[in-house]
C-alpha cells in the first residue's frame, strides 16, 4: 500500500455519508490523520456503527458556516481537502430548493474560501454529481459537456462546479472536481434510494415500489470504487496540470432503474417479487450516462467492481445492518 496517505492531515466535509463514511475508514487505514465535520448525529451511519469515530478528530457546524471551517483548517492544518457534504436528495431538493442552494452552493464557496484564507492546503477534491450537467440530448456526457442543471438540486451542481473552477482560475486553489453516477453500497441510510430500497424490501420479502416508470436510466457506481477514485484523484494532484479539472468516475454502462432491481431480485434469488411501479417521478432527469475517458487517459484509473460485485457486497452488508437492527428491537420490545 502507498506511504502517500500516512500522517497527512485530511479534512473531510460529510463524513457520516455514505461515500464519507467509507473514505474515512480507507484514510484512517492509510495512516491519515483525519479530521470530520459534522453537522448531524446520525447514529446508524458507518461512522458511529464500526467505530470509526473513534479514530478520528470531530468539528462539530455545518458548511454553510465560515468561520467553523476556517477554524477547522487552520488548528488541524489540514493539506488535504475532501468535500462531500451536500444535500443529496433530489425530492428533498425539489421540496425545500433555498436549504438545497444554501447547502451545496454556499457550503462549496465557504469552503473553498476558506482554503484560499488560511493557505497551506495542497488539494481540494470537490464532489459534484452527474446531475450538473442536467438534461443532455448528446450522450454520454463528458467533461466538455454544458452544465445545465434545470431542477434545484441539479442547479445546485451546476453552480459549485463553476464555482470551483473559478477559485481555481482567479485564486489559484488547488482544487478538482469529481462526478459520478448515483453511489450505491452499503452503509447507504437514504432508503427512498432504489438500491437501499430494493434490497430491504426484498430481505423482508415484499415488492418494491418505484416513482418512476422504470425506463429512467441511471449511472450505478459502488462506493468503494468511489473512494478509490476519490483517493487515487487526490494523489494524482500533485500534477499542477490537472487543477481545476473536472473528472467523470463511471463504470460506463447505461442500466434502467427496472433492470437494476430486477438485477437485485435476481441476486437474492426473489425474482417472483415483481415491482409495484407508481409512474409518479417528477422533475428529474431520464437519462444519463457518463464517459470516464479522460480519468482513464489522465489519470491512468479504471474501476475495480463490477456491479454484481457491487450489488452482492452491498445485500450481504444490509442483510447483516437490518438482521442486526430488527434484533436489537425485539430485545427492547421483550424487556421494554
Amino acid at each position: 500500500m502507498s506511504e502517500f496517505w500516512r500522517d497527512r492531515s485530511v479534512f473531510v466535509t460529510g463524513c457520516t455519508g455514505l461515500l464519507g463514511s467509507w473514505l474515512v475508514a480507507e484514510l484512517v487505514r492509510r495512516g491519515a490523520r483525519v479530521t470530520g465535520l459534522i453537522r448531524d448525529w446520525v447514529p446508524k451511519s458507518r461512522l458511529y456503527t464500526e467505530e470509526w469515530d473513534q479514530q478520528i478528530n470531530i468539528v462539530r457546524g455545518c458548511v454553510q458556516d465560515l468561520p467553523t471551517l476556517k477554524r477547522a483548517i487552520n488548528e488541524y492544518e489540514v493539506d488535504t481537502v475532501f468535500h462531500l457534504a451536500a444535500q443529496s436528495i433530489v425530492g428533498v431538493g425539489n421540496r425545500e430548493p433555498l436549504d438545497t442552494f444554501e447547502t451545496n452552493i454556499k457550503g462549496t464557496w465557504n469552503l473553498l474560501e476558506a482554503c484560499r484564507q488560511i493557505g497551506g492546503v495542497s488539494r481540494v477534491v470537490v464532489a459534484s454529481s452527474d446531475k450538473a450537467y442536467g438534461d443532455q440530448l448528446v450522450l454520454p456526457y463528458d467533461e466538455k459537456t454544458p452544465l445545465q442543471g434545470e431542477h434545484p438540486y441539479d442547479v445546485s451542481k451546476s453552480c459549485a462546479d463553476l464555482i470551483c473552477r473559478t477559485y481555481y482560475v482567479s485564486y489559484g486553489v488547488p482544487v478538482c472536481i469529481t462526478r459520478c453516477g448515483n453511489f450505491y453500497g452499503g452503509g447507504d441510510l437514504n432508503f427512498n434510494r432504489i438500491v437501499p430500497d430494493t434490497i430491504r424490501s426484498t430481505l423482508r420479502d415484499k415488492q418494491v415500489v418505484l416513482r418512476s416508470d422504470g425506463s429512467y436510466i441511471r449511472d450505478y457506481f459502488y462506493v468503494k470504487d468511489g473512494v478509490l477514485a476519490y483517493l487515487h484523484l487526490a494523489e494524482q494532484m500533485d500534477r499542477r496540470e490537472i487543477w481545476g479539472e473536472a473528472f467523470n468516475f463511471s463504470n460506463e454502462l447505461q442500466i434502467p432503474v427496472l433492470e437494476m432491481v430486477r438485477k437485485i431480485l435476481e441476486l437474492m434469488n426473489k425474482t417472483h417479487l415483481e415491482p409495484i411501479i407508481l409512474n409518479q417521478a417528477k422533475n428529474e432527469i431520464k437519462h444519463q450516462y457518463l464517459s470516464a475517458e479522460k480519468a482513464r487517459t489522465l489519470l491512468d484509473w479504471k474501476p475495480q467492481y463490477s456491479i454484481e460485485e457491487g450489488l452482492s457486497e452491498a445485500i450481504q452488508w444490509y442483510d447483516k445492518f437490518l438482521n442486526v437492527d430488527n434484533s436489537q428491537t425485539s430485545t427492547l420490545l421483550k424487556h421494554g
